[in-house]
This record gives structure tokens, C-alpha cells and sequence, in this order.
């Protein structure tokens, strides 16, 4: 089959998984680099052996030999780029969180469902090994009925990570802990736990100096009845904690930890099913909090472009965290 050929939209700090996970993939091209950084956008076309590399977006949208774009632009700019690619017939990938607003979020789903193009949002850790096994689990009913879980991101970011992009920890640009995350294992809560119902919240910026939260709280009542806990923070003296998503039931407990819920800590069931070396099987080592889930997700979306299908995680799937997010912040204010 032809190769598809990529485009990636800003060679920033996530920008490098795209390009690794894109270059791997003998069915990807990594065809074009944007960012309006010269030097960077340079740097990425050199490293990547991309073809040509862009200052303005819309130059390179205007390429016809273009098919897919990627974007790792500031959060607060992927709603706008994300529609301007759909109306120019190129397929999108967007980095979470997909949009900084509901109506942002709506708009460009709307708008590649009306050019034909498909939307694939980053919440890449679905595709990792520990919760791919729990998903399983839960379509199996092997919990029974589920009676609460949990998503906690205890990490670390100095001040001197905010200070080196002036977008960082803004409203307009980037959101706090939460949207920008722990956005992520919230995805993963209500992937597992099932449809919201109610959200209440507390956030804080209690150390970090930026408009939004370097702390956040809630609690979740899921249309099943069970409840849900979240719990976020930059502020985890000296380093990075853990990452924890915990999914309990009448008849199983699963905690799954690791720097980038990589490891199963805790898999306990009713029905008693021998998986001492299945469960080795799925454990993941992995070097940094971006895992491997960018492969996977790649691999995906080619497929879901040459078949003609959705995305494993589409635009109304990358929506679900989003609300959530907002629902929190709108329940008090910093």
C-alpha cells in the first residue's frame, strides 16, 4: 500500500514521540515539520530527514501530497490548527488535550466529519500493555459491579518548567495540572468507570507562580452509581511520585502504578484465574511519562485512514476527559 505521509505541527517538548512513532511505522512517511521557530522546525527536518519543514501552517496545509497532521502546538491553539487541517481534506492527530473548551472540542469534530476526515486525540495510554489487560478484564465482567476508582498524578514540575515557554500554566494556552497532566489517567477513570454523572472539585496554586492550579481535587458520581476520586499536582517534592489508576469492584481490585500506569501493582479477582505469567507479560518498563502508546496509537490511525473506520480514541472519545476537566474548574474558582 502507498504510504501515508505526515505532517507534524509544532517541534516542541511532546513533538519527538510523533516523529519517532511515525518513522517507525513502515506504512508512514514523515513527509513535512512545522513550527515557527526556525531553528527548531530545522532541527526536526534535519533529524527526522523530513522533506521540507515550514514556518506558517498554512503552507504546509496547502501541500497536496499531505495527508495526515499531527499537532503538538500549545493546547490552546490545536482547536483552531485542528480545523483549519480538516478543511484543507488532511486527516488529523491532536495532542491532548483536543481543545481548551467544549465548543473549541464540538467545532472540530464538526469539522472533520463535514470535509471526511478522521480525528485521533492522544490519550496514548489506553494503548499501553497493564491497561489494555484491565480493559479486557472489565469488558469480561470479571468485576461485577464496580464500586469505585480512583486517578491519581503526583508529579513534579519547577518553576523553571513554566518559566520556559511563556504559554505554560495559562488559561489561553495550557490549563493547570489537571487539563494539562493528569488529563490523561482521568481519560483512563472514565474509560473504565463509565459515563459521568456529577463532578465537584476543588483546585489551588499553592507554589507554582501561574494563572491556572498546580493542585487539584474531585470527586465523581458515574451514571452506575459507583463513585470516583481524582487527585493532581506539579508540586511533588523533588520528583516525579507516581501515576496511579485504581478500578474496584465486587469481585476484583486492580491498581495499576508506574511512572506512566505502565505496571500492574494489584490484580485480584473472584473467579481465580491463573495469570501469574500473563500478567509478567504486561508489565512495562518504560524511560520517561510518554511510554510507548504514541506506536500504537500511529499504527492505529493508518489503519483506521486505509479501512475507512474510527480511531481507537476519536474526537467524541477525547472529549469525555475534557468535560470532565472543565466541570471541575467551573466548581470553584483560583
Amino acid at each position: 500500500m502507498k504510504k501515508l505521509n505526515f505532517g507534524i505541527i509544532g517541534c516542541g517538548r511532546i513533538a519527538y514521540k510523533h516523529a519517532e512513532a511515525i518513522k517507525k511505522n513502515e506504512k508512514g512517511n514523515l513527509l513535512y515539520v512545522c513550527d515557527i521557530i526556525e531553528e527548531r522546525a530545522v532541527d526536526y527536518k534535519n533529524k527526522y530527514d523530513a522533506e521540507e519543514y515550514f514556518i506558517d501552517y498554512h503552507e504546509m496545509l496547502e501541500r497536496p501530497d499531505l495527508d495526515v497532521v499531527n499537532i503538538c502546538t500549545p493546547s490552546g491553539m490545536h482547536a483552531e490548527m485542528g480545523i483549519a487541517a480538516a478543511k484543507a481534506g488532511k486527516h488529523v492527530i491532536v495532542e491532548k488535550p483536543m481543545a481548551l473548551s467544549l465548543k473549541d472540542a464540538d467545532d472540530l469534530i464538526k469539522a472533520c466529519e463535514e470535509n471526511g476526515v478522521k480525528l485521533a486525540v492522544c490519550f496514548q495510554n489506553r494503548f499501553n500493555l497493564p491497561v489494555q489487560k484491565l480493559r479486557k478484564a472489565l469488558e469480561e465482567g470479571r468485576f461485577g459491579k464496580l464500586t469505585h476508582g480512583s486517578a491519581v498524578v503526583r508529579w513534579f514540575r519547577p518553576q523553571e518548567y513554566y518559566d520556559q515557554a511563556p504559554w505554560r500554566g495559562t488559561w489561553a494556552m495550557d490549563g493547570g495540572c489537571l487539563m494539562n497532566q493528569a488529563i490523561h489517567n482521568i481519560d483512563l477513570l472514565q474509560w473504565m468507570m463509565g459515563p459521568v454523572e456529577s463532578v465537584f472539585g476543588y483546585t489551588a496554586t499553592n507554589l507554582r507562580k501561574i494563572e491556572a492550579e498546580d493542585v487539584g481535587v474531585a470527586v465523581l458520581k458515574f451514571k452506575s452509581g459507583a463513585l470516583g476520586v481524582i487527585e493532581a499536582s506539579t508540586t511533588i517534592y523533588p520528583e516525579n511520585l507516581e501515576e496511579t489508576l485504581a478500578i474496584f469492584g465486587e469481585k476484583g481490585t486492580v491498581v495499576l502504578g508506574g511512572i506512566a500506569v505502565n505496571k500492574i501493582e494489584t490484580w485480584k479477582f473472584a473467579d481465580s484465574q491463573d495469570e501469574n505469567g500473563d500478567i509478567e507479560k504486561h508489565q512495562q518498563d518504560v524511560p520517561n511519562v510518554y511510554g510507548f502508546g504514541h506506536n500504537a496509537l500511529i499504527e492505529d490511525f493508518i489503519h483506521a485512514v486505509v479501512n475507512n473506520r474510527k480511531p481507537y480514541i476519536d474526537g467524541k472519545e477525547g472529549r469525555n476527559a475534557l468535560e470532565i476537566v472543565l466541570s471541575i474548574y467551573q466548581n470553584n474558582s483560583i
